[in-house]
């Protein structure tokens, strides 16, 4: 199937502007008035390919720009590698590039990802900075770090923890670190945490 996904950030735009796209699809979706920044798998109408895609009924994603698939740099990561982990061709009709050429990844396309991949490792290290200087700010100022007098946790009731049972869940299904983090929307260091003890406590 090759499908069209459109968005618009507000109910004030009815998206007219995708009216000019003639192409024939087997399926278009239309998220209105959804953000950017709301991760591609929760939306009301992207949501609904993830049946399909991971069914194998989908071979080709159009969307009209590159944001349209997200906002948020690491939701937008997982999910262009989610889809290229299921082989789809994703297109982007603004920029005129798409993710395969005859079956094949576009360099190209890796030269954008990668680009995507460097703005993600700033981000992480702009957030470790900002959370130093946070912590030291609190320190100074008489705050306490560590956990409170009879609130030690035990690796089991950690890992019996409602979130923690999702990120076992996906690593039981092959799930990457980066794959799990867009889905739950959790953090790089939680889903590496509950990895470590968890295969710690199989093993």
């Amino acid at each position: 199937m090759k499908v069209k996904y459109n968005r618009t950030s507000t109910n004030l735009q009815h998206g007219r502007r995708f009216e000019t796209d003639t192409t024939k699809y087997d399926l278009v979706l239309f998220d209105k008035g959804i953000s950017g920044t709301k991760p591609f798998k929760e939306r009301t109408e992207s949501s609904k390919l993830i049946p399909m895609i991971e069914s194998g009924l989908i071979n080709e994603l159009v969307v009209e720009e590159l944001r349209d698939i997200g906002r948020n740099t690491v939701d937008s990561i997982n999910t262009l590698e989610w889809l290229n982990n299921h082989n789809i061709n994703v297109v982007i009709k603004s920029m005129g590039i798409q993710s395969l050429v005859d079956g094949k990844a576009n360099p190209i396309w890796k030269i954008i990802t990668n680009v995507m991949s460097s703005l993600y490792e700033m981000e992480l290290e702009n957030l470790k900075y900002r959370t130093k200087m946070g912590r030291e700010a609190y320190l100074n100022n008489g705050g306490k770090l560590g956990r409170e007098s009879g609130s030690n946790e035990t690796i089991k009731q950690f890992l019996s923890k409602p979130k923690s049972k999702d990120i076992i869940s996906l690593l039981d299904k092959g799930k990457s670190v980066r794959d799990i983090m867009g889905r739950l929307n959790v953090s790089s260091h939680l889903v590496t945490k509950v990895r470590k003890h968890y295969l710690k406590d199989a093993g």
